[in-house]
C-alpha cells in the first residue's frame, strides 16, 4: 500500500483543487477526516477510511442499480400479459417486509446509502404485484392490496400511532417475512419446472445486492436485526439464482402444454385416416334360396 501511496502523490495538485461542489459532496459522503486522508492526502493506507469509502461506494451503487433492478420484470410482465412463474404470495410478503424496514430505517435516522434501495424496490414491487393480480384475473384484490398498503404507510411512519419499541418488534418480523418471501417463489419454480416470466436480470442483481448489503451493514449500521435479515436473504437469493441457471433452457408451462396437446391430435388424425382408408370387406356368397 505504501508503494501505491507514493505512486498517487503526483495527483495531489488535482485533488487539492477540486471544485467546491465536488468537495462538499465528497465530505458529505465520507466525512471531513476521511476526505482529507483519501482525497487531499491520497493516503490509501488508512484501513478504516478505505473500508468506509468502499462501503459508501457500494451503497450508492446499490441504490442506483435498485432504481431499475425490477424494471425488466415489469417489462416482461407487460409484454407477455401473463403472470406465469411469479408468486403473488412471494411479492406480498416481500413488499410488507420492505415497507416495515423502510419505516424502521427512516425513523432511526440511518444513512440513506444503507437503505435507499428499499424505497425504490418497494415502489417497483407494488407495480409488479398489481400486474400479477390483474393478469391472473383478480383486479379487485389488487385494489384491496393498494388500500392496505396506504394504511400501512400511514401507520408505520407516524410516531403518534406506532412507537419505536413496537416498530423494532415489527422489524424483527420483517426479517422473517423477507426470508419467507423467497420460499413461495422457489416452490413455484420447482412445481412448474421452469422460471416462467421471472426475470434473470432481477434475480442475479438481487443476489449481488444482498451480498453487498452485508458488507455495508457491517461497516455502517450497528444493528443485528438488519444484518441477519440480509444474510438470510442472500442465502435464499442464491437458491433462486441456482434455480434460474438449472432451468435456463427449460420450456415454459405454455409451451409444454402445446406439446402435450399435439400428441392426441396426431393420434386422432391417424385413427381417422386408418378408418377412411380401410378397404371395405366384400360380401361373401349367400345361402339364401331364391324363390
Amino acid at each position: 500500500m505504501e508503494a501505491l501511496r507514493t505512486a498517487l502523490q503526483p495527483l495531489r495538485p488535482i485533488t487539492n483543487n477540486l471544485p467546491t461542489p465536488v468537495r462538499d459532496l465528497g465530505v458529505s459522503i465520507i466525512g471531513e477526516t476521511c476526505y482529507k486522508t483519501l482525497i487531499l492526502d491520497l493516503d490509501p493506507t488508512d484501513a478504516d477510511c478505505l473500508k468506509l469509502a468502499i462501503s459508501k461506494g457500494l451503497g450508492i451503487g446499490i441504490v442506483g442499480a435498485s432504481s431499475i433492478v425490477k424494471v425488466p420484470q415489469i417489462v416482461k410482465l407487460v409484454q407477455s400479459q401473463s403472470s406465469s412463474g411469479i408468486s403473488f404470495l412471494s411479492y406480498l410478503l416481500e413488499t410488507s417486509s420492505y415497507l416495515i424496514s423502510l419505516a424502521y430505517n427512516v425513523r432511526n435516522g440511518f444513512p440513506f446509502s444503507t437503505f435507499g434501495e428499499t424505497a425504490l424496490i418497494l415502489g417497483q414491487n407494488v407495480i409488479i404485484t398489481v400486474l400479477v393480480l390483474n393478469y391472473s384475473g383478480r383486479a379487485s384484490v389488487a385494489a384491496l392490496f393498494v388500500a392496505a398498503l396506504a394504511t400501512g404507510v400511514v401507520t408505520l411512519f407516524n410516531g403518534g400511532i406506532l412507537d419505536m419499541r413496537t416498530l423494532s418488534y415489527l422489524q424483527a418480523g420483517a426479517g422473517v417475512l423477507g426470508v419467507a418471501s423467497k420460499i413461495p417463489q422457489i416452490a413455484a419454480i420447482y412445481q412448474e419446472g421452469g422460471t416462467g416470466q421471472l426475470s434473470a436480470f432481477t434475480v442475479f442483481n438481487f443476489l449481488a445486492g444482498s451480498l453487498s448489503r452485508i458488507f455495508t451493514t457491517l461497516q455502517e449500521v450497528d444493528d443485528k436485526l438488519i444484518l441477519y435479515g440480509f444474510v438470510a436473504g442472500f442465502a435464499l437469493n442464491l437458491v433462486l439464482a441456482l434455480q434460474m441457471v438449472y432451468y435456463w433452457n427449460a420450456p415454459s408451462a405454455k409451451a409444454r402444454g402445446k406439446r402435450k396437446e399435439a400428441v392426441p391430435v396426431s393420434a386422432t388424425n391417424n385413427s381417422t385416416t386408418g378408418v377412411s382408408s380401410a378397404t371395405p370387406k366384400s360380401k361373401g356368397p349367400t345361402t339364401r334360396r331364391r324363390g
